[in-house]
Order: structure tokens, then sequence, then C-alpha cells
């Protein structure tokens, strides 16, 4: 038995095995990781039916709100009799558990609060009337009431409350308000937008001729009669943004909310409406898809509670790929060169030993480096030298998403050099012989040659620092992320991609909601939603660098690289 045993750990079989349940283990971790993100994020978009409830507590403490209460359900739990009473909830101590429902109210504006703990065996009449309508609003979050009345100039002109006619009319109403934002949103941010870029740039031209003493009357008036024009322009849009205004600002509704509570809410400020209590399952998955859509593609509104979070999305694509840009050539550069030319011996091996303890150094260091030095040092000297018209404000000499991509090469920059080392360590001597053979320059080996046969290792590299640099959050919070930035660092004015602006990270917008939102519950299934699509964003940034990867190594896998 004994023999049989030594010979089976001989063979090291059990290693194997313990190899291959650590590997199943963090496969069945990784899945359940996504799992847990994917059911509470993805589910917070779902419109769940809305209760009617009578609450009637022996006394009224802490969140214990007595009489009707409307909202939805979200979760339950178990606490103690000891627990309720600690805090001042008359509770019969005699029973030991108590089961207590946290509910959704909604109507902030009315109840102070959005969310609140009942207790339920203090909850009678439970009901789900059909007629219960769920609104989003721009503030103060979800309204839950009772379509009563329709108004148009503060003047009632439907009435029929509760009824079918009277909510087509609402929704066709509000169908024309939403279209009417649309336009008024697009004047605004685009039309109006682009006026006042044109504007502060001439504000800069006249301030660049001050200071080159060329503002003599024949440019002054130039520029005066430029800004007449955008003055002009900027007129007939205030005009026509004014007629929109008075037009969806014409209609409101009248709801009914919980204890009989009576508020008119303009249907300017409601982003949607529906009641989930009548709808099926079709209906609900387009409001759930709608909703989702707008996650993916809107501004956040609501300290970042509700709305999208598409600026961050976008922000933290385009820093990778900028990173990518920075951290590619510098990487590749130096491992050339330490592989290839310099002269391998004490100072190389310290240079090793340096980069591979670089990439040990805290995050949040690279962004102590990065304020300093590329914004203090290198964006106040750009600033002086290419912006003076605009000084005292700074341009480039405030974090930005230049100094943001630049920090995070510099973070990464260790992974791209370590991994292009070991795929120009794996190219046989005998390639590049015989190419200096056949009359190349080492330049040219190491360009034709040499290059293209590590490039899936350089591709490898790549991966890994797109790995680490899109989930860093400490560097980003000091040179360039903020908490709200819904202009885009690519639009429509020249130059077109503003590396100068600071932007929104998925990162930083995780950390932002779910530990300085004052509403933790609002933010806490925006916090799995937003964790989620930022491993999916990952996720994709690596699968395109993945199948590049694969291209190249079936390029050149007849070379045996």
């Amino acid at each position: 038995m004994n023999r049989t045993v030594a010979k089976w750990f001989s063979k090291g079989t059990p290693w194997i095995w313990f190899n291959a349940g650590a590997v199943a283990i963090s496969i069945v971790m990784v899945v359940g990781l996504l799992l847990i993100l994917a059911v509470n994020g993805l589910g917070h978009f779902w419109p769940k039916d809305v209760m009617r409830v009578t609450y009637n507590p022996p006394v009224t403490s802490g969140e214990m709100i007595p009489g009707e209460l409307i909202g939805e359900y979200i979760e339950s739990e178990q606490v103690s009799s000891v627990q309720l009473s600690s805090s001042g909830i008359p509770v019969d101590v005699t029973q030991e558990l108590y089961e207590r429902q946290l509910m959704k109210f909604g109507n902030r504006d009315l109840t102070g609060t959005d969310f609140g703990w009942v207790l339920s065996d203090y909850l009678s009449e439970v009901s789900n009337p059909p007629s219960i309508v769920a609104l989003e609003r721009r503030e103060w979050g979800n309204f839950y009431g009772f379509l009563d009345a329709i108004n148009e100039s503060g003047e009632p002109v439907f009435t029929q409350s509760g009824s079918e006619e009277i909510w087509m009319e609402f929704t066709s109403r509000l169908e024309n308000v939403l279209s009417t934002y649309e336009e008024i949103f697009d004047i605004e941010k685009n039309e109006i937008g682009s006026i006042n870029y044109e504007v502060e740039l001439l504000r800069l031209r006249e301030r660049r001729l001050q200071l080159n003493g060329e503002d003599n009357n024949t440019n002054l008036l130039e520029i005066e009669a430029s800004r007449q024009v955008l003055n002009s322009q900027f007129s007939d849009l205030q005009v026509e943004l004014d007629s929109l205004y008075e037009e969806i600002e014409r209609d409101s509704a009248v709801f009914i909310a919980a204890n009989g509570q009576q508020i008119e809410i303009p249907l300017a400020e409601i982003v949607r409406a529906y009641q989930p209590n009548s709808m099926g399952w079709i209906a609900k998955l387009g409001v759930y898809f709608d909703k989702l859509g707008e996650f993916l593609s809107d501004e956040p509104r609501e300290a970042n509670t509700e709305g999208g979070i598409f600026p961050a999305i976008f922000g933290t694509v385009v820093m990778v790929l900028l990173m990518s840009v920075f951290v590619t050539p510098l990487g590749v550069i130096a491992a050339v060169y330490l592989r290839e030319y310099a002269q391998q011996g004490f100072l190389t091996r310290a240079i090793r030993i340096a980069v591979n303890n670089l990439a040990g150094v805290p995050s949040i260091v690279y962004g102590v480096f990065g304020l300093g030095f590329f914004v203090y040092i290198i964006g106040g000297e750009i600033d002086q030298a290419f912006y003076p018209e605009a000084l005292p404000a700074p341009t480039f000499g405030t974090p930005g998403l230049l100094w943001a991509s630049l920090t995070l090469a510099l973070l990464t920059v260790p992974v791209v050099i370590v991994a292009t080392e070991e795929g120009l360590a794996r190219i046989p001597r005998s390639v590049r012989e015989g190419s200096l053979a056949l009359g190349a320059t080492k330049l040219e080996t190491t360009w034709r040659v040499v290059l293209p046969m590590a490039s899936p290792a350089m591709m490898t590299g790549l991966i890994l620092a797109i790995a680490r640099a899109a989930g860093e959050v400490a560097p980003l919070m000091l040179v360039g992320v903020v908490k709200l930035a819904p202009s885009l660092p690519v639009d429509g004015n020249y130059p077109y991609i503003h590396l100068d602006q600071k932007f929104m990270h998925l990162g930083f917008h995780i950390y932002d909601v779910g530990f300085q939102s004052p509403n933790v519950e609002a933010a806490r299934p925006l916090v799995f939603a937003t964790a989620l699509l930022l491993v999916v964003v990952i996720a994709l940034l690596n699968f395109s660098a993945v199948l590049l990867r694969n291209h190249l190594r079936e390029k050149y896998k007849a070379l045996d690289v």
C-alpha cells in the first residue's frame, strides 16, 4: 500500500489534481462574481410592481411611517426583537425574530426619503392597483401615485381620474414634451455650445493680439464683426429656445400620492412614465431595454444615482486607447535596446531589476509624480509657451486626459518591457545571423525580422497593460478624472480631440456612487451595474488585443516563435 502511494506521488498525480482543482475553484469564483454583478446590477432596470399597503405600527419611531404607503418592494431580512427594541421601536420581546422589508417609496420631495424599513407584522391591505403610475423624474427621483388630472397652462383639461383615456392623453402629451426636450438639448449643447466655443476663441485671439502688440483697429474690427455675427446667431437660437421652453412648460399633471397627498408635476420634469402593475412581460421587457439603453447612452443625473454613464464609458475607452498609443512604442524601444543593443553587464542587469521593481510601486505614487511632473512642470511650460493668452486660467497646466494617459503609460510600461524582452529572447540567434549574412544592417534586421517575430509577445504585454490600466482609480483622481464631466473630450469643435479636458472614468464612478453618494440605497444597484460594465469593457479591449495577437502568431507560426 505504501509503495503504491509512493509511486502515485512520484508520478506527480496529486499535484495535477491539485492544480486542476485550483483552476476549477478560480473559474467558479470568477463566474460567481459575474453572476452576482449581473443579478444585482441588471435586475435594477426591471420595472417592478408597485404596492399600496396600510402600515400601522404601535408607535411611530425612526423610519416607521404610519398610514398608507405606496412603493416598490426591494428586499426583506430577519432582525431580532432585541435589536429593534434597542433602537427604540416598541415590539414584543417574547417574539425572537421579526421580518422587516425595505421599500422604495420614491416621492422624496414629499416624504424626504426614498427608502424605508417597515415591519411585515404591521402591514395590511396589501394590493397592486393597476392604475398606479411610476414616474422617473429629472430631479427628486422616482414618484409613485395615481394620475388625477392633466392641466394645460394651469387649467385642468382632463379630469377623468384613473381612466384609460386620461392615461392615453397623458402619454401622448409626454411623448411630445420629450421630443421637444430633445430639440432643446440639441440646441443648447451643440449649436449654442459651438457658438460659445467660437466666442471664447475670439476672446483668446483678441488677448493674443494685445500681448503681441498687434491690437490695431483693423484686427479688432475684424474680431468684433465676427463676434456680432455669433451674437446674432445666438439671439436667433435664444428666441427659438424661449418658444420651445414655453411649449414644454405648458402641460402638467396632477397626481395623488400616499395618504391622499396631491402634487402637480410639470411634464418637462418627467423622463419616463409607466403603469407597472398593468403591464405584461412583453411591455416590461420594452421598458427594461429602454432603461438599460438609457444607462448605456445617456448622461448621469441626480448625483450620478440616475440616468446613464456614457461619458464614463467613453472616457475609459479613450484613455485606455491613448495609453496604449503611448506605452507600446516606449516599452518596445526600451526592450529592444536592453536586449539587442545594450552591452550585457552589471548596468543592464541593474536596469532590468529597476524595471521589475517599478511594477511593484503603488499606483498612487505614479499619480503624485504625474501631477507634479506632467501637470505642473510640463503642462505649465506648455501654457507659458503656447497659451499665454489664456493665463492665468490653465490649459494644459491642469489635470486632463493627456496627463492621465501618460501617467498610466508610465505605470504600465514595465509590463510591456518585460513581455517584449521575453519575446525577443525566444527568437533564435540563427535568424538574426541569417539576416545579417544576407546583407541586412542591424537596424534592418531588428525592424524587418526581429520585431515582427516578437509582435505576439508585444501584444501580450499590451494586453496586460490594458487590464491593469483600465481598472486603476487612485492615480486618476490626481491627474484628470472628475465626478461629473458630461461634455466628451471628442466633439465637432477644432481640434476635435481635446486632450486638455477632464473626463469621467468607470472605476472612479464606482467609487463615487458607492462611497460618496448621499442616497446609498439608490446607488447600490448602480455600483453592481457599473462594475459589471467595467469588466465587460476591459474584456472587450483585451479580446480585441488577443485577436490581433493570435493573427500575428499565426502569421509568424512558420518561424516557430
